[in-house]
């Protein structure tokens, strides 16, 4: 049976059907706390709570730590941005555990950021030490993978496309709000993971909606990909790629084929301009929701909801 963990500037919590009740545990981390079950448990159990929603939650994620995500891995997305699925390699990137924020809290657009974009994921965070060379099966896969938690991997477009590289779009502050809850899963449960659904909202209006079945490298892939040359450790963060609906669009081909027989300036100038008259990339005031979920509710990562806010 799941168990979903929340997390305030202090404490850290179990939340039950009567409210949520405080882990008494000296972790401060959250692979510290994967360590303490035994106090897990005795919370799961207590029937001492408050009001979950009493509670200002922070990431349940904490930092610093290992921040990797997937590139380009479901299906969906991958058509839309004019690829081929069947051709797509499993690769992977980095992001700044300094990007975690909260699930409330604001996402904030730098000043110089033009096309500001949004990708809900599904974040997969690490139980146990993983050094280089872990064998990983589908048998033992629920003892590295602890839980999952609802993750945003916001990204600033103009940055990431002409510099053909992640890091520093994806890295800035609030980049990566995460939870409200890391949900912790038996064996059985994370049998389920393809049955997830992951939806997006922006200002009320679905953007995304797609259920794990569109992905095209599993977490069991992922992880035996990953740690051939990456140690990973209790706590750390895999998230593992979007469906389609991001505010970034392809051009037509037509234009792509044109486009690439212009000098790189001009091309990067021209296809700019045209996403800067896309309505979708997030604006000041903007309210994203993103929640993960089974569709019969067996399991619920929860919803996230923050609010973006451009840098004066």
């Amino acid at each position: 049976m799941s168990t979903s963990i929340l997390r305030t500037a202090d404490a850290w919590w179990v939340a039950t059907p009567s409210g949520a009740a405080k882990v008494d545990t000296r972790a401060t981390t959250t692979g510290q706390l994967l360590a303490d079950r035994q106090a897990i448990a005795a919370a799961a159990a207590s029937t001492a709570t408050v009001p979950t929603g009493s509670l200002t939650l922070h990431s349940p994620v904490t930092a610093p730590c290992r921040l990797v995500a997937q590139m380009t891995n479901f299906a969906s997305h991958v058509e839309e941005a004019g690829m081929n699925p069947a051709a797509v390699p499993l690769t992977f990137f980095r992001k700044s555990s300094g990007s975690i924020s909260g699930p409330h809290d604001e996402v904030i657009r730098p000043a110089h950021v033009r096309l500001l974009d949004y990708e809900v994921e599904i974040g997969l965070v690490i139980g146990r030490e993983m050094p280089v060379g872990t064998a990983v099966t589908a048998g033992d896969l629920h003892h590295y993978v602890a839980g999952l938690v609802v993750t945003n991997d916001i990204s600033a477009r103009d940055l990431q496309l002409p510099k053909t590289q992640f890091y520093e779009s994806k890295s800035y502050p609030t980049f990566t709000p995460v939870g409200p809850a890391l949900v912790l899963l038996d064996a059985d449960e994370l049998k389920r993971f393809s049955d997830l659904r992951l939806r997006l909202w922006v200002n009320g209006e679905l953007r995304q909606d797609m259920t794990v079945a569109d992905m095209i490298y599993q977490p069991l892939q992922a992880l035996q990909a990953l740690t051939r040359f990456q140690r990973l450790d209790a706590g750390d963060l895999l998230l593992t790629g979007t469906p389609v609906g991001t505010a970034l669009s392809a051009p037509p081909k037509p234009i792509e084929i044109l486009a690439s027989l212009l000098p790189p300036a001009i091309k990067w100038k021209l296809f700019f301009d045209r996403q800067a008259k896309n309505p979708r990339y997030l604006q000041d005031g903007d309210v994203i929701e993103a929640g993960v979920a089974t569709d019969d509710g067996a399991i619920d990562l929860g919803t996230q909801r923050t609010v973006v806010r451009h840098a004066r």
